[in-house]
């Protein structure tokens, strides 16, 4: 393999070489991860209040229950896949169970709550 100048000793490349040409290491961005799975999840939870607030007639309470509960599902799946993928094969993987379980469970809880005071 062909390095570029400044990579390599001699008679190839280690694997801190390659790293180095790669970039960061992705399991070290669980919190960007994370920010933007809440970030997300805030820019879900905005556009059905102001869909229901806004447009009452065309986006009821029971719909706007029904599509932040789905939305959620959908968007912690997402986050868990993420997560797992990111973190699969290092020694890292199994410290993040807990980040994963709290975000998750933390983001239910405040769904289930403006579900049933906000939305109806």
């Amino acid at each position: 393999m062909t390095l570029p100048k400044g990579f390599g000793t001699g008679g190839g490349a280690s694997s801190s070489d390659v790293s180095k040409m790669i970039g960061k290491r992705v399991e070290d961005m669980i919190g960007l991860i994370t920010g933007a799975f809440v970030a997300l999840w805030a820019g879900t939870w905005g556009g059905v209040a102001v869909a229901v607030v806004y447009y009452p007639w065309a986006y009821p309470p029971p719909s706007a229950h029904f599509a932040l509960t789905v939305l959620t599902i959908i968007e912690a799946i997402g986050y868990l896949f993420c997560v797992k993928v990111v973190t699969e094969g290092t020694s890292k993987a199994k410290t993040y169970n807990g980040l994963i379980a709290g975000v998750i469970a933390a983001i239910a809880i405040a769904t289930l709550v403006t579900d049933c005071f906000f939305f109806g």
